[in-house]
C-alpha cells in the first residue's frame, strides 16, 4: 500500500508534479533485484572479487569490473542482477493512470515501464552508456512495445517515462560505472545530456520525490540538474529522521519540503 497527503495527490492529479523515483518505492515487494546501491554493489562483489576499495560502492565495483573484465562482462552481470520481473507497486500503478507529463525513474528495474502498458500514449528516454556504441547521442527512446523510437517522437507522449540512469528493460542499457558519469557529469552543468522533451516537462512544475536517497555526491547532482530551471514547490516523502546532514543540506538548498513519512505502508 502507499500513502500520500491530499494536497499531494491534488497536484499530481492537476499534472504540475513530477513523480522522481527512487529504490524505496520497491522496499516492501517481493522483488528479486538489489533493492539499493549497496544491495547491488553486494551482488557484483559476490560475482567478482573485488579490491577493497571497490568492495561496497557499486559505482566502484563496476568500473573495476569494466577494467578488469571488459564492458559486456559489466553490462552481463548488470543483466543478470535485474533479469527478475519486478510487478508494479499500488503506487506505480496509480501514476501510470494519471496520464502524467513526466515520470523519472532512477533504479533498473522495469516496473513502471509495466505498469504503463495498459495506458496509450506514452513512451520512454533511457540514458545510455556511450563508450562502446560509437555515437554521439546521450540517450535513447522507446515506444511502449520496446521498439527504437526517434527522440523527435517524445514531443507528442502524453507521458514521457525517463529513466536517467538507463534500465535492463528494454535493451539493457545501463549507466554504473564511475567512468559512465564522469564522461556525462563533464557536461551535464550546461544541460547536454538532458532530453529536450524533459526540460520542456519541467517547466513550470515541481518534482515529488518518492523513496529517493541522496547520500551521494552523483545522487545530488542528477537530481539538481533534471530539476534545473522547474518551477516548484517541491516535496520529498522521506522518513527525515534517517536522513544523513549532506541529504538534508541538499533538500534546504533546493528548497525540497521532507514529509517525513515513508513512500509504502504495510
Amino acid at each position: 500500500m502507499f500513502d500520500l497527503p491530499d494536497h499531494i495527490i491534488t497536484r499530481l492529479r492537476d499534472g504540475t508534479l513530477i513523480p522522481y523515483l527512487g529504490t524505496g518505492v520497491l522496499a516492501l515487494t517481493a522483488a528479486k533485484v538489489p533493492l539499493s546501491y549497496e544491495a547491488l554493489a553486494a551482488f557484483l562483489g559476490s560475482k567478482v572479487a573485488l579490491p577493497r576499495r571497490a568492495r561496497g560502492n557499486a559505482w566502484s565495483a563496476a568500473q573495476y569490473i569494466e577494467g578488469q573484465r571488459h564492458r559486456q562482462t559489466l553490462d552481463a552481470l548488470m543483466a543478470e542482477a535485474f533479469a527478475a520481473p519486478v510487478p508494479p507497486t499500488e503506487l506505480h500503478r496509480f501514476l501510470a493512470t494519471l496520464n502524467l507529463p513526466m515520470i523519472v525513474d532512477t533504479w533498473y528495474d522495469g516496473a513502471m515501464r509495466t505498469a504503463l502498458q495498459d495506458e496509450t500514449g506514452w513512451g520512454e528516454i533511457q540514458g545510455i552508456n556511450r563508450a562502446g556504441i560509437g555515437e554521439a547521442r546521450w540517450y535513447r527512446a522507446y515506444d511502449p512495445q520496446g521498439a527504437a523510437a526517434p527522440i523527435e517522437a517524445a514531443e507528442g507522449w502524453s507521458t514521457l517515462l525517463y529513466k536517467p540512469h538507463g534500465a535492463v528493460t528494454p535493451s539493457h542499457n545501463f549507466l554504473i560505472a564511475d567512468a559512465d558519469y564522469v564522461e556525462v557529469l563533464t557536461e551535464i552543468d550546461i544541460q547536454t545530456p538532458i532530453p529536450d522533451a524533459v526540460k520542456a516537462r519541467r517547466t513550470g512544475r515541481g518534482f515529488l520525490f518518492l523513496g529517493c536517497r541522496f547520500h551521494d555526491q552523483m545522487l545530488r547532482t542528477y537530481a539538481r540538474q533534471i530539476m534545473k530551471r522547474s518551477a516548484g514547490p517541491h516535496y520529498a516523502v522521506l522518513p527525515e529522521a534517517e536522513l544523513t546532514p549532506n541529504e538534508l543540506k541538499f533538500m534546504a538548498e533546493q528548497g525540497i519540503e521532507v514529509l517525513g513519512m515513508d513512500v509504502l505502508v504495510e
